[in-house]
């Protein structure tokens, strides 16, 4: 069987963590921030577990990690 290839963009936005988990980072925080609130614009600064409902889809994206 073929080598598969890893989707470049994921790997640049996608870490796995210790146990396996996917971590992420929130999008919405590029441009037009004055109408977005401190608090939303802080907690959009934490990193988060992709859900299990896409666990499935970003394996398939990152075949080797």
């Amino acid at each position: 069987m073929p080598k598969l290839k890893t989707h470049r963009g994921a790997a640049k936005r996608l870490k796995v963590t210790g146990t396996g988990k996917i971590k992420k980072h929130s999008g919405y925080k590029s441009h037009l921030l004055t109408g977005k609130s401190s608090r939303r614009t802080r907690r959009l600064r934490t990193a988060s577990l992709v859900p299990k409902s896409d666990m499935e889809r970003m394996k398939r994206l990152l075949p080797y990690l």
